[in-house]
């Protein structure tokens, strides 16, 4: 064998090596990739979705369906080769983005899906708070423990579902006075109403990366006039089935079906004065709802430039800045498919 064949025949393989080696390489991205939808009028076990105690709810026997979209995520602890973002950056139905832009550094599984679990249950409350006053119901928020953070200062003193009532002996009127005397990094007197009697309690804040806290996560609950609760899969997290989650809750609320048996979907966080704020991944939400059938798409007023980019075939993306907008684009579409509705290709 020559000398340069040998040097050929040595330096493919290194080569395939090298090559092989850079495309399982780590790289600091995540991918975003459609995820499935949830029809929120169907059942879930042998149940409505919508649960209603203490008021009536009309499970209409339509075709017709309230869809929340979803999108997959890389999990903060998975690696993701070269190979599979560069796939994702081509592709027309995914997407990449970077690690630090959707997790924070260190962040594990676990917490990324303690902090989706918390944010889903206060997307419900949300969205229960924006239907019923489409109903004529006005409610006043308190500020309730969402979670308490195992090891943590306030773990073994403060409990979920603790309703605040003092801190330093300051009447509590919303998150931000919690977090404001965690700030100080003084030992807080937290006054609570936990199963119906008040409970005083110390807690010290401790040092962190983000300064001193006590580790809960507190945000706003309500008294409601009866009990509503939304059956979904706790695998999904998020905020960002608020909108659609408190279209299905007006529907079952109120006589009639509201898709008059079109298909809809959509998505966006819901917030308790009915705007609807923008969320992520939207490009991969719609190639789902697509992919799901959908004829109507509703569209956070901030997401349709980057909504009218993804492949939506004949499905219709309709812009919306509030709930009340959602629903009357869609008592309009039902009325007329062809009616000319907000659309995000309209400013």
């Amino acid at each position: 064998m020559s000398r340069r064949s040998l040097a050929t025949a040595i330096a493919v393989p290194l080569l395939v090596g090298l090559w092989v080696a850079a495309a399982l390489l780590p790289v600091p991205y995540v991918t975003y990739h459609p995820g499935s939808t949830t029809d929120m009028l169907s059942e879930m076990g042998g149940k409505e979705r919508i649960q209603v105690t203490g008021h009536p709810a009309y499970y209409d026997d339509e075709s017709g369906a309230l869809r929340m979209t979803t999108v997959s995520v890389t999990p903060p602890q998975e690696d993701v080769s070269i190979f599979e973002a560069l796939t994702a950056w081509v592709s027309k139905e995914e997407a990449v983005e970077p690690y630090l832009a959707v997790y924070d550094k260190g962040e594990t599984d676990k917490q990324s899906d303690t902090e989706g679990a918390v944010d889903m249950v206060s997307s419900q409350d949300a969205a229960i708070v924006v239907a019923l006053d489409q109903l004529g119901y006005h409610l006043t928020p308190h500020v309730q423990v969402n979670d308490v953070v195992a090891g943590a200062p306030a773990d073994g003193k403060l409990r979920k579902g603790d309703r605040i009532l003092e801190v330093n002996g300051a009447k509590v009127t919303s998150t931000k006075n919690v977090v404001d005397a965690a700030d100080t990094g003084k030992p807080m007197t937290v006054v609570v109403r936990r199963d119906g009697k008040r409970r005083t309690v110390q807690v010290t804040p401790k040092q962190t990366a983000d300064g001193p806290r006590i580790g809960v996560s507190v945000g706003p609950a309500y008294d409601f006039p009866f009990d509503v609760s939304v059956l979904i899969d706790p695998r999904i997290g998020g905020p960002s089935a608020g909108l659609m989650f408190s279209l299905a809750i007006y529907d079952t609320l109120t006589p009639g079906p509201l898709t008059g048996g079109h298909d809809i979907a959509g998505t966006g966080e819901i917030r308790t004065d009915g705007t609807v704020a923008p969320i992520g991944g939207i490009a991969q939400k719609v190639v789902g709802a697509r992919d799901a059938g959908a004829e109507l798409f509703l569209v956070p007023d901030a997401n349709c430039a980057e909504a009218l980019g993804a492949p939506r075939g004949d499905m219709r993306l309709v812009r919306v800045k509030t709930m009340p907008d959602a629903l009357a684009s869609i008592q309009k579409f039902v009325k007329d498919p062809d009616a000319d509705l907000p659309s995000c290709e309209k400013e």
